[in-house]
């Protein structure tokens, strides 16, 4: 069963595991090679904590082997330790993030498991949000009211799937080019985008965290059908997702619907 402490140990380890690497990144060098060090720092680091303070927990990494075990366990860290690796190579970027996130078996309402505590900390913009004290709602931010602008769809700078841009085309959205998936949900929290749409494929470590924490902040978090998200599968491969405020869910599911029949 989730603790506060285990609220408390996602944002933590997140938020130290930022630091580390920023004072990596503020040493400098050649970009691939600090790409590759930020991976390696924040992975290390983040594995030896949890083997420390949850060693019956299982782990998923993105720079970890992948160990079947985790699919018998009943608690199951799944973390990336440098979401948005290209964008810490640059020191322009600030759109680069961590991710620790706890997946339950049979927590709460879901027999096969649930996320149940998350931290996406973003080191060079000075923010961690966790579910220790989530987002407020985004539906309540001041800049989100009714006419008030056209919706903001953000999306991946180098590879926005051609069903976001056809979605965004059907309700007159704009779309916002912003860097790592934590980074991306993170503006959806703030009140700075309203949702984010992915039809391009990616990971169980890419979305874990950011959708902890955007449930835990009342967002929608769904795959694109409007089906739920799930999490500790055999193959860790996820097709899509759609982060956004409740209400334009219906809007955008149905924009979906029509958008995918049209391609």
């Amino acid at each position: 069963m989730t603790t506060a402490d285990d609220h408390l140990l996602a944002r933590d380890l997140a938020e130290e595991a930022g630091r580390l690497l920023l004072g990596l990144r503020a040493r400098g060098g050649d970009p691939d090679a600090l790409r590759k060090a930020g991976d390696r720092l924040s992975h290390e680091f983040l594995t030896a904590e949890l083997a420390a303070r949850r060693p019956d927990d299982a782990v998923l990494s993105e720079e970890g082997a992948d160990d079947k075990a985790r699919l018998a366990a009943d608690r199951v860290w799944i973390v990336d330790p440098l979401d948005g690796t290209r964008e810490f190579g640059d020191d322009d970027r600030t759109d680069w993030a961590v991710h620790v996130a706890l997946w339950e078996r049979g927590a709460g309402t879901a027999a096969a498991g649930r996320l149940t505590a998350g931290a996406v900390a973003l080191p060079a913009q000075g923010k961690v949000l966790s579910t220790v004290d989530p987002p407020g709602h985004p539906d309540t931010h001041p800049d989100t009211a009714a006419g008030g602008r056209p919706l903001r769809l953000v999306v991946s700078r180098s590879r926005a799937p051609r069903l976001t841009r056809d979605v965004a085309g059907r309700i007159g959205a704009e779309l916002v080019p912003w860097g790592s998936v934590g980074a991306k949900v993170a503006t959806v929290l703030t009140g700075e985008t309203d949702a984010y749409l992915h039809a391009g494929g990616f990971y169980e470590w890419d979305t874990a965290a950011p959708v902890a924490v955007a449930a835990a902040a009342g967002c929608h978090a769904s795959r694109i059908d409007g089906t739920a998200l799930a999490y500790n599968r055999e193959d860790p491969l996820m097709p899509d997702i759609l982060v956004c405020r409740p209400a334009i869910a219906g809007l955008l599911l149905e924009a979906i619907r029509e958008a995918t029949h049209a391609i």
